[in-house]
């Protein structure tokens, strides 16, 4: 007979949900300003294909101001000053970071497991932040309108978690946000995008580019020793792609993509595809008096621009400036947690409308309804053939791709020493 699974009881000032991009950069600043943080994570590790890995001139800026990008660039990465497009045979540059007032003028493609477990082991050097891994969170514990913790499994455990914030940073697929009964608003999306892997020889294009075909579009990021290549389908439609077979889907991706024909050949069968798809929806609220919702678990996002660990990254910023001083003191959070929706609704509207206006589709003469496929507009997106007639637009997408609506930046450092006094006068009470 196996022994029965103990039970744990950990008393914390801020709970995470979710070791990503947004809950290990709070739960790195958090601690690095005195606060007791445990963050939790489903998984046992950080190593997962087809993730954004995407690290934009803001994120490298909050990196700088941590002190931390010297030493995060050291991991293996491709940086891309600019983003392409082929459009009729003809390159185009689509956005270009050489103007941003930032230090570093490029995007960082680094696999995402790479960046977590660098946010990880940067914070695990502060003793007042834990991270548990494999850890699926079970409820949330209500007293009267408050959410004053969690319970939690882990192979070993069982979990039970008083703290004075929980914040769910898990994601699309947010078990915390449904828990908590919080109201999504959904604006969908006409598109899902199959992601495979290419390797990457001599001749290739030797930057970052996509491709606008027809009806679909073809992307492909530089990893270095392979592409990440997407290739972009009407919603619910992958089923009808299986249902064509390998080679018709070999077929058609060669049609669209920059790349020899044969090259194709290297997707062997459908289970060389990973299906993403895409969703674009946020919370009407994105708190509750104890909770507070971040990145995709308060607004998921289109893939376009790989915005969104950027997004989730700067929500993470922002609640940490605001969060630090109050959840050390013993002050009220709800007033803080209000102003961290309304600083982070803004940029993310506007992300998300923008993402809206570039995949719109004008209707045809008989007026079919826009996700009808034959409504479709022929030809690339409109956004990209207006870049393609005037190239100075490339510096203004670069700025919104490459910045946001709204950068946050890190607090210096004599909010992290304010913090550390105070966080030794809360566990002295």
């Amino acid at each position: 007979m196996s022994d029965p699974v103990a039970s744990e009881t950990i008393e914390t000032a801020c709970a995470i949900v979710g070791a990503g991009p947004a809950g290990l950069m709070l739960g790195l600043m958090l601690a690095r300003a005195g606060v007791d943080v445990t963050v939790l994570e489903k998984h046992g590790d950080f190593l997962r294909d087809f993730r954004g890995d995407t690290l934009h001139p803001s994120t490298l800026e909050v990196m700088h101001e941590l002190g931390l990008l010297d030493e995060l660039l050291k991991l293996p990465h491709v940086q891309a000053p600019t983003l392409h497009a082929e459009i009729g045979g003809r390159d185009i540059t689509l956005a270009n970071f050489s103007r941003l007032p930032t230090r570093c003028r490029f995007i960082a493609f680094m696999p995402q497991w790479d960046f977590l477990d660098f946010l990880a082991k940067e914070a695990g050097k502060y003793p007042n932040f834990q991270l548990v891994m494999n850890a699926r969170v079970e409820s949330l514990i209500e007293e009267g309108d408050a959410i004053t913790g969690l319970t939690a499994t882990t192979p070993e455990r069982h979990l039970k978690i008083r703290s004075r914030l929980i914040v769910g940073a898990d994601g699309r697929h947010s078990v915390t946000r449904a828990k908590a009964g919080l109201e999504v608003e959904s604006f969908g999306s006409p598109s899902d995008v199959l992601w495979f892997k290419l390797s990457h020889q001599p001749n290739d294009p030797p930057y970052t580019m996509g491709h606008g075909g027809p009806r679909q579009g073809f992307v492909m990021i530089d990893r270095g020793d392979y592409w990440q290549c997407g290739y972009i389908v009407r919603k619910g439609s992958y089923d009808d792609v299986k249902a064509q077979g390998i080679e018709a889907f070999r077929k058609a991706a060669a049609a669209i993509s920059p790349l020899p024909a044969e090259r194709m050949d290297e997707v062997t069968s459908f289970d060389d595809l990973y299906l993403l798809s895409i969703r674009i929806d946020r919370l009407k609220r994105w708190w509750r008096p104890g909770l507070l919702c971040i990145g995709d678990a308060a607004h998921a996002m289109s893939p376009i621009g790989g915005v969104g660990v950027n997004l989730a990254i700067q929500d993470a910023v922002a609640a940490a400036n605001r969060l630090a001083k109050p959840l050390l003191s013993g002050a009220p959070l709800e007033p803080h947690l209000a102003a961290i929706e309304k600083r982070r609704l803004f940029p993310t509207k506007a992300t998300q409308k923008l993402q809206l206006m570039m995949r719109r589709k004008r209707k045809t003469n008989d007026d079919k309804a826009p996700d009808d496929t034959s409504a479709r507009r022929a030809g690339p997106p409109g956004f990209m053939k207006t870049i393609a007639r005037f190239p100075l637009l490339a510096h203004l997408a670069g700025r919104l791709i490459g910045l946001g609506f709204r950068p946050e930046h890190v607090r210096g450092e004599e909010t992290a020493g304010f913090g550390k006094i105070l966080s030794w006068a809360w566990r002295k009470r």
